[in-house]
């Protein structure tokens, strides 16, 4: 009986055994399955979650630029007045735009040459209504003045682009003795009164201009060589201390330390390594400085020194409407509203450019 009961006893141990064993084999088989779907499972996750790609200045600047609406309706006026002034020398000489055009029978001769009509002689042909005296169309006017007023002001303001983007540059990367004499004639130059600098020497200078050019008479192209030599020379020196600060920053850099150990020549760092990283200020002050040299053709127009008439310019038209802003202040007021919605808009544009261009601005 005892030998009986100690092999049903190793049986059963057995049993339990071979049952413990089964129970260890199915639970690493669940727990083998459960980490495959966990790795699956991952994986798939994985799998849908989109990579993470860096942006560049340029993009991370687009978003901000489509995020501000009234940027982007000012560079709308902006592209509008740029196609404007490239369009309209074709409109007059195919004689769609008619500036100089008299119309002395829509001319009213008892009011001392006032159009006739409301709103100074507003119609549908003449949507701006007509000059006073002439009765030249007005819109025709100003459209073909914009295309001369963004002339110049562009030429002027490449030029002191030009200047203040290489003085700057020299000034920045240099330093010690080259930063100070160039710091000292920036100075000296905002130091100058410029409206006044441009009214005393206007006549010298023209008449120099006009004998280099040929102009003996001294006339319109003489004049707008002046303002425009004359605006670009005053207005490179607030450009050159902006890149100035730029550069004494970016010279520290690896990229510009690298270049000068491979041994580059200076041209090549000013305009191959530094030049490229100043495009934003540059274009910023570019749209800044634009809207001021339109004002400033406009005055100089208003004191004698711009652009004579017939030839039509912002300046001049303006200046011609002011004589008539008491008999007909629709000229004047469609002559100044024009201007300054053209100035309102580069301003503007310069602003959100600033503001979409600053990596630490706050939007």
């Amino acid at each position: 009986m005892a030998e009986q009961d100690r092999r049903e006893d190793v049986t059963q141990s057995g049993q339990s055994t071979s049952e413990a064993g089964a129970s260890r084999v199915g639970l690493e088989v669940v727990e083998a399955k459960g980490s495959h779907d966990v790795e699956v499972d991952h994986a798939a996750a994985e799998a849908a979650t989109p990579a993470i790609a860096g942006r560049t200045p340029w993009e991370l600047a687009k978003i901000r630029l489509r995020r501000d609406k009234p940027t982007l309706l000012m560079l709308s006026v902006v592209v509008v007045a740029t196609v404007m002034a490239v369009v309209a020398p074709i409109l007059d000489h195919f004689k769609i735009l008619k500036p100089n055009a008299i119309n002395t029978a829509l001319i009213d001769g008892n009011t001392g040459g006032l159009p006739r009509g409301a709103w100074g002689g507003t119609s549908w042909a003449h949507p701006l209504g007509l000059v006073p005296g002439t009765g030249s169309d007005v819109l025709s006017r100003l459209v073909l003045g914009v295309t001369f007023s963004l002339t110049i002001s562009f030429l002027a303001t490449l030029i002191s682009i030009t200047l203040g983007v290489v003085m700057g540059i020299i000034a920045g990367f240099h330093g010690k003795k080259t930063d100070f004499w160039i710091s000292r004639l920036v100075d000296m130059i905002l130091s100058f009164p410029q409206t006044l600098m441009l009214l005393a020497l206007s006549g010298t200078f023209v008449a120099l201009i006009g004998s280099i050019i040929h102009d003996p008479n001294q006339g319109n192209p003489s004049k707008a060589t002046y303002i425009i030599l004359v605006l670009g020379f005053f207005g490179w020196p607030y450009i050159a201390r902006i890149i100035r600060g730029q550069v004494l920053s970016l010279r520290e850099r690896e990229f510009v330390e690298a270049t000068k150990s491979l041994g580059a020549g200076k041209l090549r760092i000013y305009f191959k390594e530094l030049l490229p990283n100043l495009w934003a200020p540059i274009l910023v002050y570019f749209t800044l400085i634009m809207p001021t040299n339109i004002s400033a053709e406009a005055a100089l127009s208003y004191l004698g020194v711009g652009i004579a008439p017939p030839t039509p310019t912002l300046g001049n038209v303006l200046t011609d409407s002011v004589q008539y802003a008491q008999g007909d202040f629709s000229y004047f007021l469609y002559s100044a509203l024009f201007i300054a919605i053209l100035v309102l808009s580069f301003n503007l544009l310069g602003d959100g450019l600033r503001d979409a261009l600053d990596p630490k601005g706050d939007r």
